[in-house]
Formats: structure tokens, sequence, C-alpha cells
């Protein structure tokens, strides 16, 4: 297994797994037009955008491609698996990889209905700050940060 930085090399394939993995947990409550808008060009601008800014994405490779995240000074975002790939320690690899390049105390965002990802978090030891941003009646964005032994 390896994690690398993204370069304008590896960046389609990024885009590939930020593609496929997003529309998979975008699917249940996202309108089939809007699924459809998030094709892997469109994400590996996103992407090249990001980096473009200043953050770093890094892929995980077993073998072949499996996973993506970014990290902005202490901001984590687009931790992405292929659904082939998930529920198998990647998540957390890649999360702990993250953490790691912070530059002072992580901070995340997740939906408010991503049950899988709260889970995660919740068990590398993130807490929900109480600060959201809605994006519908039902959506919003959930801020967490990561606890050190001292806040537990």
């Amino acid at each position: 297994m390896e994690i690398t930085i993204v370069t304008e090399d590896s960046v389609q394939t990024a885009g590939y797994i930020h593609s496929a993995a997003w529309q998979a947990s975008h699917r249940a409550f996202c309108s089939a037009e809007f699924i459809a808008r998030h094709t892997p060009e469109r994400q590996t601008g996103y992407l090249l955008d990001k980096m473009r800014k200043g953050a770093a994405v890094y892929l995980l490779t077993d073998g072949q491609p499996v996973g993506i995240v970014s990290v902005t000074e202490n901001l984590i975002e687009d931790l992405y698996v292929l659904p082939p790939f998930q529920n198998r320690g990647y998540g957390s690899m890649l999360l702990n990889f993250a953490i790691e390049r912070c530059v002072g105390t992580p901070v995340l965002w997740i939906l408010n209905n991503n049950d899988g990802a709260r889970r995660l978090y919740e068990r590398r030891g993130f807490r929900a700050t109480g600060r959201r941003h809605p994006l519908s009646d039902t959506l919003s964005e959930i801020e967490f940060i990561l606890q050190t032994g001292e806040h537990i």
C-alpha cells in the first residue's frame, strides 16, 4: 500500500475516484440529474482547482488506486474510497494520514445523513462542534474537530 501526493499526472485518477465514490454516496438523496453532473472530468477540474489554491491531494493505491483525501492547512476534505474497497480499513488509513499532515487541530465537515463517515470520524476522536451549514430543508454539513486527550 502506498499514499502519494496527486500531481497533474495522476489527477485524472483522483478525479475518477472522487466521481465514482461521490456518486455512490449521494445517490440515495440527490436527483439523478445532479448525480450525473459529477463526472470524472468535472471532479478532476474540482481537484485541480483545489490543488492550485494550496490543497494537497493524496492518492491511496493497493495494487490499484482505491481512495483519495485532501488537506488544506487543518481542513480534511474529499476522503473517498471506491465502493468495492470500502469497509476494508482504507478510509481509516487515509484519515490517519491526513491528520498527520494537518497544521493545527484537524477539522472536517460531513453531511448530517452520512452515518458511515460519522462513525469513522467519531471512532478516531472527532466530535461535532455544533456548527452547521444548511444545504436544504433536510440536508446540512456538520463540522467535526479532532479532540485531543486533554479535551476528552
